[in-house]
């Protein structure tokens, strides 16, 4: 069977999905069946990708379907979470498919937090592991050959889409495995495989030799473009794989235009061509005779081989005796023609057959993104209404309370409680009077508190963590490869701030509410008495004169009951306005489908208007109603006064009775503002904590991050080369070597060394005897007796040093150091790791004895040390 290249599958890090995707879903979607369910598809999701990368998987053809339904996973839930380093950051890490690491150092790897970086490993992993199970197959039969053209294509066209779209996706420098000069190159040789199978269908099925050339001269072109960009580009050919991979490529180019050459004789030979004939065959014959000389370890071309040259002897012979044909120049041959059979399968999602999306139900983030921007819309939409006609009720109630009406056309005896004040009264005893005011502006402060604490807490994350990335990031300088996490952190201080300036807003309206609350305390605290303390309160006045069954009475009351109409109007308005609820979805994801893009503004605008348009034109009505109808209450107040007799008492009975249904307002708008403060800082706490949880799980993340990425960077420095530490020459050496002559004073600090034992030290070597000789001699004998003799072959100046090194063990009194074990002749454990030194290396000897070949005196168990004769 043909030998076919096979490509690596990367290995990826175990990493847990379901925990970061369910927690999304719990912050993002209202309890319920539908979360629920959102969370078991996560938990299904993080088992497939256990299935997919977290194991070896065979080679077949379920396991490749595992992967593709995995990879199809991911594009779909691509859409609905917003995977990022400042979202649901899941860190993915592969390592290098070729890279096989060092000793010390590990293979090579690349940890991100981005989904489309785990698209692109797991697509190349699809391709890989077609390539596998295509060079598995029986190429004896059509079932064999039709799997493997289809994987090998389906492979091509895998690491082509890589190859157009790792860059984008990763925004930052990939491996090398999944560069697009690599997926490149592996998406020719998949192709130029597929085109070789089906160079063997034709051949098994015995089609024209003319379409068997064709297709045999097109995979030789691919192999032959496949081996030349191997060769052009720097970064693969340190790999071991493409080392391996380069004379296969070589051998296949080869072989395919011998095949192209050998079905083109026969052709030629069927149109009389015989010298043509001989010349494609001899060709032919020494393209065969370059692949068994060159790269026969790799591919055995034997058959082939014997297959030409019986083709070419019997072509010569038959030449040589009958046809005499001229036998043309290689480049006087017409070029073969070239068939291609095979393309590159495109990606196109879902790649698998049988992919089923687990989150079906949940609609994509731009539909979740746009869903947010309508609610804000119509949150603005529903609250301006309801504004505007609580605004307008407050003010009808401070005009009524201003003219003393009700109570006025009420207070006819001047020394009864008015039936109105006296409703007004039980109604705020019934809310608890005084006393919930009092507890709910206790309650404020500490709810106050709590959010601040928190919002505190999840800055300090963010600030720790920012610290130690810079600091790291000083440390290592351009080899902290990651986002600072000043950027990284920008929106969620951008959205820490807003919260801030949130609380400080609240804290301000807090203010507000406690001064208007002091300023009516009194008056409210009378309110809350009963009908006898606040009867004794009003002052009494004398009775008003027969007005009740005056004309101007009758208008005011018939006035008033109108207002009190078109103020449960409002109510009614206003509980319309909350209750309306319309899904969105469906619009969107139609505006999704169609047109790729979602207008957002436009169609929100036009459905709010759709929804709602009457309920906001009842709204307006009902402030233009009341404007007229409070006109005409001033009105006819201000003939009612004249009828009314005034004096002193009836005056101030009246400003007491002002200001007790000013205090009824007033109690009902200060508990409905505590009330909306204490909601508003319940609802914050929950905001906060989902902010909390969003900086505590990115920290997380940057944190782990921040580990694999020292980890690399200390595998990385163990794989780089040391520069060996060569030891500079000693000062007396260079001194001794040059030949001068040293100064009377001066004397060689003999070199430390390890003591063996504690035996006194010898006497002092007598000097040799005096010869003498002329004055010039005399130096340069005086010179050379500075060192000793230098070993034969070598130089003064690379001279050993005089002074033995003791072990690089301590050794103690009485007991022979570590290196007392005899050595193997010729290794010396001092000069491991050092090259090129100024000195020939010795072999290493026991203690006691001599280190140097160079005559020793007898008794003297350490080196000779230099004389300096005394001057």
């Amino acid at each position: 069977m043909a030998t076919f290249i096979s490509v690596q599958s990367k290995k990826a890090s175990e990493v847990d999905l379901a925990k970061p995707l369910c927690k999304f879903i719990q912050q993002t979607y209202p309890a319920g069946e539908a979360q629920s369910d959102h969370c078991r598809a996560a938990e299904e999701l993080n088992k497939l990708r256990k299935s997919a990368v977290g194991r070896p998987l065979d080679k077949h053809e379920s396991s490749l379907e595992t992967l593709m339904r995995y990879y199809d996973q991911l594009c779909s839930i691509e859409p609905k979470f917003p995977f990022s380093e400042n979202q649901i950051c899941v860190t993915f890490t592969w390592k290098d498919a070729f890279d096989k690491g060092s000793l010390f150092g590990g293979s090579v790897k690349l940890a991100l937090a981005s989904l489309g970086y785990e698209k692109t490993c797991v697509l190349f992993n699809c391709g890989a592991l077609a390539s596998q199970i295509a060079s598995e197959q029986n190429l004896d039969n059509d079932e064999g050959l039709k799997t493997a053209a289809k994987h090998y294509q389906f492979a091509s066209g895998a690491f082509q889409h890589i190859k157009d779209t790792v860059l984008s996706a990763l925004n930052r420098e990939p491996t090398v495995d999944i560069s697009p000069d690599t997926v490149g190159t592996l998406s020719l040789i998949m192709l130029a495989q597929a085109q070789e199978v089906f160079f063997l269908k034709a051949t098994r099925d015995k089609m024209k030799d003319a379409i068997i050339a064709k297709l045999a001269n097109q995979a030789a072109d691919y192999y032959g473009d496949a081996f030349k960009q191997c060769q052009y580009k720097d970064t693969l050919p340190k790999y071991f794989y493409f080392q391996e991979v380069f004379p296969v490529l070589a051998a296949k180019h080869c072989i395919m235009q011998a095949n192209a050459e050998y079905h083109q004789s026969i052709l030629a030979k069927q149109q009389k061509k015989f010298g043509e004939e001989i010349g494609r065959l001899q060709h032919a014959s020494d393209l065969v005779k370059t692949v068994a000389s060159r790269y026969d370890e790799y591919i055995n071309v034997k058959d082939l081989s014997d297959k030409i040259n019986r083709a070419l002897t019997a072509a010569k012979k038959d030449n040589d005796f009958i046809y005499h044909d001229r036998v043309p120049d290689l480049k006087d041959l017409e070029p073969i023609g070239k068939a291609s059979l095979v393309k590159s399968t495109s990606v196109v999602v879902p790649i698998s057959q049988k992919f089923t999306d687990l989150f079906e139900k949940m609609v994509p983030l731009a539909v979740q993104q746009s869903l947010s921007l309508y609610n804000q819309r119509k949150a603005d939409l529903v609250n301006r209404s309801i504004a505007q006609m609580r605004e307008a009720t407050n003010l009808a109630n401070g005009v009524l309370a201003s003219l003393n009406l009700p109570a006025a056309i009420e207070d006819v005896s001047g020394d009864s409680v008015p039936q109105s004040i006296l409703q007004k009264s039980k109604s705020v005893i019934e809310q608890g009077g005084i006393q919930t005011i009092d507890q709910l502006i206790k309650d404020l402060p500490e709810l106050l508190q709590r959010n601040r604490e928190i919002l505190d807490e999840s800055l300090r994350l963010l600030s720790e963590e920012e610290a130690t990335d810079n600091d790291l990031r000083a440390k290592f300088k351009e080899r902290w490869q990651r986002t600072p996490s000043s950027e990284l952190y920008k929106p969620l201080r951008a959205e820490g701030a807003n919260i801030s300036n949130i609380l400080d807003k609240a804290i301000q309206a807090d203010g507000h509410v406690k001064e208007r609350y002091q300023t009516h305390r009194d008056t409210i605290s009378l309110l809350c008495k009963p009908e006898q303390e606040l009867n004794a309160a009003i002052p009494s006045a004398n009775p008003a004169k027969t007005i009740q069954g005056s004309e101007v009475v009758s208008v005011l009351r018939s006035l008033l009951v109108s207002l009190d109409e078109v103020k449960k109007e409002r109510e009614q308005l206003e509980n319309d306005l909350k209750s309306i609820n319309f899904d969105m979805t469906s619009k969107f994801l139609t505006a999704l489908a169609q047109d790729g893009a979602i207008n957002e503004e436009a169609i929100s605008v036009t459905e709010l208007d759709r929804i709602y348009g009457s309920l906001t034109h009842k709204v307006q009505e009902t402030l233009k109603k009341q404007d007229e109808l409070l006109k005409n209450i001033q009105n006819a107040h201000q003939e009612f006064s004249k009828m009314k007799q005034s004096n002193n008492e009836s005056n101030l009975r009246e400003e007491v009775l002002k200001n007790l249904a000013v205090a009824n307002d007033n109690f009902v708008e200060l508990v409905a503002n505590l009330k909306e403060g204490t909601k508003f800082y319940n609802e914050l706490t929950e905001i906060l904590l989902k902010f909390q949880n969003k900086c505590s799980d990115i920290v997380f993340a940057r944190k782990t991050e921040r580990d694999e990425l020292l980890k690399d960077l200390q595998q990385s420095i163990a794989r780089e080369p040391s520069a060996p530490s060569i030891p500079s020459q000693p000062a007396y050496q260079t001194a001794a070597a040059g030949g001068s002559k040293p100064a009377a004073s001066t004397t060689p600090t003999p070199a430390p060394r390890t003591m063996v034992s504690s035996k006194p030290q010898p006497p002092a070597r007598p000097p040799p005897p005096v010869i003498s000789t002329a004055s010039a001699p005399v130096s340069t004998a005086t010179g050379a007796t500075a060192s000793p003799a230098p070993l034969p072959g070598s130089s003064a100046s690379s001279t050993a040093p005089s002074q033995a090194q003791g072990p690089p063990y301590p050794t103690y009194p009485g007991y022979p150091g570590y290196c007392q074990m005899p050595m193997p002749m010729g290794y010396n454990p001092y000069t491991y790791g050092q090259y090129n030194l100024p000195y020939a290396p010795q072999m290493y000897q026991n203690p006691g004895q001599a280190p140097y070949p160079g005559p020793q005196q007898p008794g003297y168990p350490y080196p000779q040390q230099p004389y300096y004769p005394q001057q």
